[in-house]
């Protein structure tokens, strides 16, 4: 099994800003991003962490909404 590719939180966070997120604040090491759609909001939490969990992935992709396709490389 080859190793799983690294995302970082700033990486993370370009790829959700290319794709209509904007960055709204930040507490600590936890960037909050939103984007309007379809009359409502979309909220993301993303940690500014050097590589991020699996899980933690996992779980910004489904918040996100967005396609899976864009998180690979």
């Amino acid at each position: 099994m080859p190793p799983r590719k690294k995302f970082s939180g700033a990486l993370i966070c370009k790829i959700l800003e290319q794709n209509g997120f904007v960055s709204v604040r930040q507490k600590g090491s936890h960037r909050v991003l939103q984007r309007q759609a379809l009359g409502k909001t979309i909220t993301v939490p993303v940690p500014m962490h050097k590589d991020l969990k699996p899980g933690t992935l996992a779980s910004i992709i489904r918040q996100s909404q967005l396609d899976r396709l864009l998180f690979e490389r």
